[in-house]
């Protein structure tokens, strides 16, 4: 935790935000990080850096789950949507907080492999689908927060529509392996929506229908 901490004042100056709520801390304090990541990776879990979980997908470093959880200003009766459940990392330290998480994963292996582990370490308030996550999970909506875990090369219109007057939504946005920006979407009561960049950041992209799509040259 010294680590997270001291990554929130190093760059306090671009968030904002010389200290995360102590609910955040508390969550990351107790979800128990070790059991999200593979057996042979486990000696790395607490290190303040992503950690490969498979199929070329990550588990994000303690800090931006911590910045992104605290940006989501989530509150006890919050119903929030999550867009890459990977591990359910961010799901599980996301349910300490909130009333209700639905977490969307594209992947088959790794969604089900989350909503296994989720049932097992006892997130009874989870509930993970497999689809689609540039769609979210309409059934649901609106929901009182939006948190992507993948880079999205603009605002999915589907979010942004699923999102409640007076939400937010965290997501980062930009191309793979180039500049990307950590974002907050705010929808006000007459459904206008404000944007602002954070900070810089380095995540997978957002795949499927509304995600990355490789050119030529790069696929």
């Amino acid at each position: 935790m010294r680590d997270l901490e001291a990554e929130v004042s190093l760059t306090r100056h671009l968030t904002g935000r010389s200290a995360l709520s102590p609910e955040v801390m508390e969550a990351m304090r107790k979800v128990p990080r070790h059991r999200f990541v593979p057996a042979d990776r486990v000696q790395f879990a607490f290190d303040n850096g992503p950690v490969p979980i498979g199929c070329g997908q990550t588990i994000s470093q303690p800090f931006i789950v911590a910045l992104m959880t605290d940006l989501l200003n989530p509150e006890k009766e919050s119903v929030v949507l999550e867009i890459g459940a990977g591990s359910g990392y961010q799901a599980a330290v996301l349910s300490r907080l909130v009333k209700r998480v639905y977490t969307v994963e594209i992947i088959p292996e790794l969604g089900e492999q989350a909503a296994e582990r989720l049932k097992e370490l006892g997130y009874r308030n989870v509930e993970v689908r497999i689809g689609d996550g540039y769609f979210g999970w309409p059934e649901h909506a609106p929901y009182d927060g939006i948190i992507v875990t993948a880079a999205a090369p603009c605002f999915p219109d589907p979010l942004i529509g699923q999102l409640k007057p007076g939400g937010r939504m965290v997501i980062p946005v930009g191309p793979p392996y180039h500049h990307q920006e950590l974002m907050t979407v705010d929808k006000d009561a007459e459904g206008n929506i404000e944007t602002c960049s954070v900070l810089p950041v380095a995540f997978v992209p957002l795949t499927g229908e509304g995600g990355y799509r490789p050119g030529p040259e790069q696929a």
